[in-house]
């Protein structure tokens, strides 16, 4: 059985790389370079797909038209990255239609390789409070998926957009992750992609929140 991972090199995706591979699968991961603030995440990624064996199988696809469209500080330079905790407000760090792309082109991938599993590390309960996050989101992509491919019109079993995380705290998420040994070391959270995590971002915030409520300590470093 085959999966894809839609790997960002955080710690909610590579979570679901853990939890795909103890429920049996095999492990098709792929990241996205969209022009963001750093190449970070991109590294961690390709690190995390190497600690469990399968770099053969890493994809990372260039999105470079990000930038080129903008509407967010982490693909417009010339916006600060917001620093405000996290509220009910949208932040800056909403990437416009980034998730729907990145499933479309998961999809593509998992149609390529006969895969009929993409996993995706989305929350509803700790996060930015993006649209693209939501279970209404995910059921719709679901549904549009299986309308919009040959495998989703042809067979009998439909393609699944699985998020395991979708309905669990931070603190949740970790203790899943540490159970399963999931490589947090190799991670990052931070937007602003230093070697040392600010501390100060809405990313960072909530992974400090996360590991302190599960009782783990966080294996990155964070600026003093």
């Amino acid at each position: 059985m085959k999966a894809v991972i839609v790997l960002s090199g955080g710690l909610d995706s590579t979570t679901c790389m853990g939890i795909a591979k103890e429920a049996g699968y095999d492990l098709y991961p792929i990241t996205f370079h969209y022009e963001q603030r750093h190449e970070r995440e991109v590294e961690c990624a390709r690190q995390i797909a190497e600690y469990y064996g399968v770099s053969k199988y890493h994809r990372v696809v260039n999105l470079s038209f990000f930038q080129q469209l903008g509407g967010s500080s982490l693909t417009d330079k010339t916006q600060m990255v917001q620093i405000s905790g996290v509220t009910d407000q949208i932040p800056n760090t909403y990437v416009p239609a980034r998730n729907m792309i990145f499933l479309s082109l998961a999809t593509a991938y998992a149609e390529v390789i006969g895969a009929k599993r993409i996993y995706v590390g989305v929350s509803a309960v700790d996060f930015s409070g993006y649209p693209d996050c939501r279970p209404e989101f995910i059921e719709s992509m679901t549904q549009t998926i299986n309308l919009a491919t040959k495998v989703g019109v042809t067979s009998e079993e439909k393609l699944s957009i699985e998020t395991p995380i979708i309905q669990l705290s931070k603190a949740d998420t970790i203790k899943i992750g540490v159970s399963l040994n999931v490589p947090y070391h190799l991670t990052t959270s931070c937007y602003l992609g230093g070697t040392a995590a600010c501390g100060a971002c809405d990313s960072c915030r909530l992974r400090m929140k996360g590991f302190q409520e599960a009782g783990v300590a966080d294996p990155i470093t964070y600026q003093k």
